[in-house]
């Protein structure tokens, strides 16, 4: 009876110690947005780190290493890792645009990386606009929590919401969206993986800053572990060396 009572507290005992690992661990999340974050196999999710590739991707796997905390990097679209980052604790999603709308959703962790607002015209297009308001009346591709998006609908545009982005290049060359918003660098990487080129650059704007944003519900000590790390990887190069990789 004692050996079977000394069993059960030895299964208690692990049980206990494997949940508190696993609620220490942290969920990370990405979507494909080239050259910021990749499937390394061209696929559309990917469930471990390794198969993750890209400037934010190395630069987050970066800080999370230094970070010293057990943690897991999956690839999906954008919409799944956001609602998760948004309400599950030690869960975030990167590389996100901090907006001063988004700024109490999240715990931030950055920035990461720039980007650069950029609409493209189909291939062969002599569209040309002067100011964003020039876009008024036209078709623009975007997708569903995305922070272009949202910033254009505020504003009163036509955006044709999808859920995932790799779609929208096509979109754009078949005549099916008049423009689409994306980021300059990212744009026409990601559209030629869908092999399109030559999209017309019309209009920048908005430089904005990307970080991980972790769910609020993560605990305060954990983002300032994380900020601390991104401190460090700063500090003795390897963030910027990573820049260098990818010609920024």
């Amino acid at each position: 009876m004692q050996f079977i009572s000394l069993f059960v507290l030895a299964v208690l005992a692990f049980f206990s110690t494997a949940q508190a690992v696993a609620a220490e661990r942290l969920y990370i999340y990405t979507e494909n947005f080239p050259p910021y974050n990749m499937s390394t196999n061209g696929r559309a999710f990917e469930h471990s780190a390794d198969k993750i590739d890209g400037i934010c991707t190395e630069r987050a796997k970066a800080v999370l290493d230094q970070s010293g905390h057990d943690y897991r990097v999956k690839l999906r679209n954008w919409n799944y890792g956001y609602n998760r980052a948004l309400s599950k604790a030690n869960h975030g999603i990167f590389c996100t645009t901090y907006t001063e709308e988004r700024a109490p959703q999240f715990k931030w962790v950055g920035p990461l990386a720039q980007n650069l607002w950029t609409i493209f015209a189909p291939p062969g297009s002599t569209f040309e606009m002067d100011k964003l308001e020039d876009a008024k009346g036209k078709s623009i591709g975007g997708y569903r929590n995305d922070v272009r998006s949202e910033y254009l609908l505020e504003r009163g545009y036509e955006v044709s919401v999808i859920e995932s982005d790799d779609l929208n290049p096509k979109r754009l060359a078949l005549g099916q969206i008049d423009l689409w918003i994306a980021e300059r660098l990212g744009g026409p990487y990601l559209a030629s993986q869908q092999d399109i080129e030559g999209l017309v650059p019309v209009f920048s704007f908005n430089d904005v800053d990307l970080y991980l944003a972790m769910s609020p519900d993560t605990p305060d000590e954990v983002i300032e572990d994380l900020n601390n790390a991104l401190k460090a990887v700063k500090a003795n190069g390897t963030f910027d060396a990573i820049g260098t990789k990818y010609g920024l």
